[in-house]
């Protein structure tokens, strides 16, 4: 590792960090979901520990986090000589795995054809409350009684008014609200962030599980907070697009490390030191 490999490493961490400090708890669902999403995949104590401490989080914070996950079915652990192995539980590889198309999907949404549902009974309400609540790129909401849907119209359903629809104009009222600004503001900062790197320099397996560890987490936080729509539809300060490409671009350049190589990988220092949010470990 030289001095410019280690310099550009600390500079990358240090541009990519929340804002707003860490939350723990969600740092490792990012690392799981990640690096050891598969059945069986795990990580001990002490490498989990290895690839989060150089991102400003210390190890009680760790471990407090491992304990709410586990509380909350995300995440299981069992002994294994000394420490423990840390793994995603069946309820949370439920969750990451129905995720991880939306994450790593590299595509704009060019979606032409879509349908509206109608409600204006309370059973029809109960209806679109389900059907919104399903599948991450299901029915969006434009309002209580309204849901937009991509693809033709389904089946009817005797509660519901449901008619084909093609999209002519999408008003700013509609725009602001399916991308609020707070999301547009962490989107348009992450993008900055990964404006002036450039390419990095060959890094060891830790520090680009640290990195990968970092932008997946950040990336995850913006994708899964807003529906999946074409052009037409973002705001005109939304970054989300050239957000993507920059995100993608970097990790390629970050090839995913194995978790032997994690076990065996010597220690880094504290990279930043950066205070928890107040949700760190919840």
């Amino acid at each position: 590792m030289t001095t410019n490999a280690h310099d550009w490493f600390t500079t990358a961490v240090e541009a990519l960090a929340e804002p707003q400090g860490q939350r723990v708890w969600s740092i490792i669902v990012s690392f799981l979901g990640d690096m050891a999403q598969d059945d069986g995949a795990g990580i001990s104590s002490a490498a989990l520990t290895r690839v989060i401490t150089p991102l400003g989080i210390k190890p009680e914070a760790i471990r407090v986090a491992l304990h709410r996950l586990r509380k909350d079915g995300w995440t299981d652990s069992k002994r294994s000589g000394r420490g423990s192995v840390h793994f995603l539980a069946p309820h949370g590889r439920v969750q990451s795995a129905q995720v991880t198309p939306r994450i790593y999907d590299r595509t704009a949404c060019t979606t032409a054809e879509w349908h509206l549902l109608i409600a204006g009974t309370p059973s029809g309400l109960e209806l679109l409350d389900a059907l919104s609540e399903g599948a991450p790129d299901g029915v969006i909401r434009v309002n209580r009684h309204t849901g937009l849907a991509p693809g033709p119209a389904p089946a009817p359903m005797s509660d519901l008014l449901i008619a084909n629809a093609r999209i002519e104009s999408v008003p700013t009222w509609l725009q602001e609200e399916l991308f609020p600004i707070l999301l547009r503001q962490s989107c348009a900062s992450l993008d900055a962030a990964l404006a002036p790197h450039g390419a990095p320099p060959e890094l060891d397996p830790l520090r680009r599980a640290c990195l990968r560890t970092l932008l997946v987490h950040r990336w995850r936080r913006i994708v899964l907070r807003h529906p999946r729509l074409p052009v037409q539809f973002h705001p005109a300060d939304w970054t989300g697009e050239s957000c993507r490409t920059k995100v993608f671009e970097l990790l390629e350049q970050l090839p995913q490390p194995s978790l032997s190589e994690l076990e065996t990988a010597e220690p880094l220092p504290m990279t930043l030191d950066i205070p928890p949010s107040p949700d760190a470990a919840h």
